[in-house]
């Protein structure tokens, strides 16, 4: 899944809950992060400003699952 390393799919939790695909049912996901831009800080070349969600990546069908804290 990566470009410039090898990582392993993995089991993860929410709030104690096993994470499990919405499409597949699968329970191994590639874990990734992804800044969410707004279209001001976009404007202003700040984009690093954002938030960042935490993307699960399902292993099996890579269907993608956004948290938030």
């Amino acid at each position: 899944m990566g470009l410039f390393k090898k990582d392993e799919p993995q089991q993860y939790q929410s709030k104690g809950n096993p994470v499990r695909c919405l499409m597949c049912k699968h329970d191994y996901f590639f874990v990734r992060k992804s800044q969410l831009n707004t279209r001001v800080a976009s404007f202003f070349n700040l984009d690093w400003t954002n938030k960042e969600a935490t993307c699960y990546v399902c292993a099996e069908c890579g269907y993608i699952h956004w948290f938030l804290k």
